[in-house]
This record gives C-alpha cells, sequence and structure tokens, in this order.
C-alpha cells in the first residue's frame, strides 16, 4: 500500500509500505482524508520538535477517517463498510494515570505519528491502517469523512474548553488563528460565549475567524494598540485560549485578561515563555496548561456527526496523497491555508 513517509526535513516520500492484517480485537480502516497538523509540519520542515528528531523514517499523520475494510476477531462494534474516524491515541489503560482517568497523561501512550519514542510511532497517512478497534468511532453512513477527520484537532480544543470552565456567558479572547486557534472560535461560540475577541499577526486567518463567528479580530502586528486598550480597568476577558506558543502574546493576555480569568495556554512554542508573575497575583488570575484529550474525542465525533459544530469552513483544500509534497507546502502558507487535507 501506499503512505506518506518522512525521512528528513523535507525529504518526504509517497512510497511502499507493508500493509498489516487485523488481530483480535482490531480493525482494518481504509482511510479516506487525513488532516495536516502543526506537528506534521514541523517534522516535514525541521525533522522534528524541541528535542524530538526523526531517527528513521516515520509515517505522518494523526487526524484520520475512514471506512472500515475488515474486522478481526472478537469485534462487535464496528462492520466492514461502516464509517469510523479513529483516535490516535493509545494509552496503555493499566498506569497509574490511566487508572486515576487521567489517560491523556498515560506514561505507555502510543500515539500517530510520533518520534517521542524510539522505534517511533508510525502515522496513520496511509491506505489501510490496522488500529484496535476501541479507537474507532461510529460515523452515521451519510458522514463526510473530510469533515469527520477535524474530530482530533476539535478534541484538543475541547479539552482546552474544559479547562477553561463554563463559557456561558463570557467574553472570550483566542490568540493566534492557525487551526487550533480557529477552531477554539467555533468551540467558544458552540458554548455561549457572549463574546469573542481573535487575535493574529496576519488578516488571512482573522477573516476565516471572523466568518467562524468571531465578533471582533485584531491584527496586533499592524494594531497592536487596540489588544492593549482592552487591558484598560484591570483587563476585559474572562477567558483566554492562547494558541500561538509565541512569549508576547501570552504576555498580551495577561494584560487583556480581567481579574480572577482563566487563561488556558494551547500553544506551544519553542522556547519556553516567562509568566508575569506580578500580574498573575495581583489580578488573581488561573492560568492553565491543556494536553492533548481523550473522553472528548467522542464528543468532537458527535459534534461534527449532527453539524453541532461546522468544521467545513476551514477545511481549505483536499489533495490526492500523491500530491503530498504539494500539500504539505499549501499547509505552511498561512496566507493561503487553513486547514489541507490528504485523500487516498
Amino acid at each position: 500500500m501506499r503512505a506518506i513517509v518522512i525521512h528528513a526535513p523535507h525529504d518526504l516520500r509517497v512510497e511502499d509500505w507493508p500493509a498489516e492484517s487485523p488481530g483480535p480485537g482490531q480493525i482494518m480502516v481504509r482511510v479516506g482524508a487525513g488532516g495536516i497538523c502543526g506537528s506534521d509540519l514541523h517534522y516535514y520542515h525541521h525533522g522534528g520538535f524541541g528535542t524530538v528528531r526523526i531517527r528513521h523514517p516515520m509515517v505522518l499523520g494523526h487526524e484520520i477517517a475512514g471506512t472500515v475494510a475488515a474486522t478481526g476477531r472478537g469485534v462487535t462494534l464496528v462492520a466492514p463498510g461502516d464509517k469510523v474516524a479513529v483516535s490516535p491515541s493509545l494509552p496503555c489503560g493499566s498506569c497509574q494515570y490511566c487508572l486515576e482517568g487521567l489517560a491523556n497523561h498515560c506514561l505507555d501512550m502510543r500515539f500517530y505519528g510520533s518520534a517521542m519514542r524510539n522505534p517511533h510511532v508510525h502515522g496513520a497517512f496511509r491506505e489501510l491502517l490496522v488500529c484496535e478497534a476501541r479507537q474507532a468511532h461510529a460515523l452515521p453512513p451519510d458522514a463526510d469523512l473530510a469533515e469527520a477527520a477535524f474530530a482530533e484537532p476539535l478534541s484538543v480544543c475541547l479539552h482546552a474548553a474544559r479547562q477553561a470552565g463554563p463559557l456561558q456567558g463570557r467574553r472570550v479572547l483566542v490568540s493566534g488563528c492557525g487551526p487550533i486557534g480557529a477552531l477554539c472560535v467555533l468551540v467558544a461560540r458552540h458554548g455561549g460565549a457572549s463574546e469573542i475577541v481573535v487575535t493574529d499577526l496576519l488578516d488571512e486567518p482573522l477573516v476565516a475567524a471572523r466568518a467562524l463567528g468571531a465578533d471582533r479580530t485584531i491584527n496586533v502586528a499592524a494594531d497592536a494598540a487596540a489588544l492593549a486598550k482592552l487591558g484598560e480597568q484591570k483587563g476585559h476577558f474572562d477567558v483566554v485560549f492562547e494558541a500561538s506558543g509565541a512569549a508576547p502574546a501570552l504576555a498580551a493576555s495577561f494584560a487583556a485578561a480581567r481579574p480572577r480569568a482563566t487563561i488556558v495556554q494551547v500553544g506551544l512554542g519553542g522556547a519556553e515563555s516567562p509568566v508575569p508573575l506580578n500580574t498573575l497575583v495581583a489580578k488573581e488570575l488561573t492560568l492553565r496548561g491543556t494536553f492533548r484529550f481523550h473522553e472528548e474525542f467522542a464528543l468532537a465525533v458527535a459534534c461534527i456527526a449532527q453539524r453541532r459544530i461546522d468544521v467545513r469552513p476551514l477545511l481549505t483544500a483536499v489533495l490526492p496523497a500523491a500530491e503530498a509534497r504539494r500539500a504539505f507546502e499549501l499547509a505552511s502558507d498561512r496566507r493561503q491555508a487553513m486547514k489541507v487535507q490528504v485523500a487516498f
């Protein structure tokens, strides 16, 4: 079968890859659509991120949906022909954090398309994927696989919203409008936020944010004073989703947050960001991290399948897997693309 394999920075190949057969409790999924994530782009451009580096060729991809092609012994929840969204997380189920209900902090997590382990965990950008049946979440027969492939990044944002607490009636700032920031806008609107303001350094993502339901957008590169004004009188926002991972953005978030607001750090940057402790203390702010997801994946699938959260405006293009390099280049251009997918 064909797979999209990263060998080194900018050395991305569509090549033959060995197919597998499903064992007991497993299924084989014919992958229909797969979204290119920020981590995929880090592997493509830099060979990794932080201290994580590719040590051998690795199949990329973890945002996928497809159709069940075969099932192994004992599988009853899905059958051949069923459409499914596949969670890329496979927690061990037996470590102390799994047993405490914190599966996203599993000590032996296997996550598709990750070089954190050696040997690496190969990803899902391949024609046929064998996975555990419990990773697959059934979709309605008329579900669109391109939409369903948004379940993973939407899960990230639903988990971030859980960290933020109730959003109904809250004034929300989303800092950074890449795909995750954009999905945070949709989640905040779904959660009943009374006002959503989005910031970015480029105009094009902000146009997308307004289409998704943002009440106001601010290009902080062109008009930093507009955000600074919202920091007057001790701030304006009840909740901040900081999705850029940039130190200046975090500092601006602290200034814009009102007393007793919650700031959720969603994005990761290349270096540690200083935390303005004096502001944290004086405003009694809560700063929370958010890491991956687990039970939110089922909720994301349901929200997408029922279009309670409509992800269609985020999809820029779907390119055939044979054009993977062009797809990755397009996904890297924030002026042209929000979310790019590959299709087998």
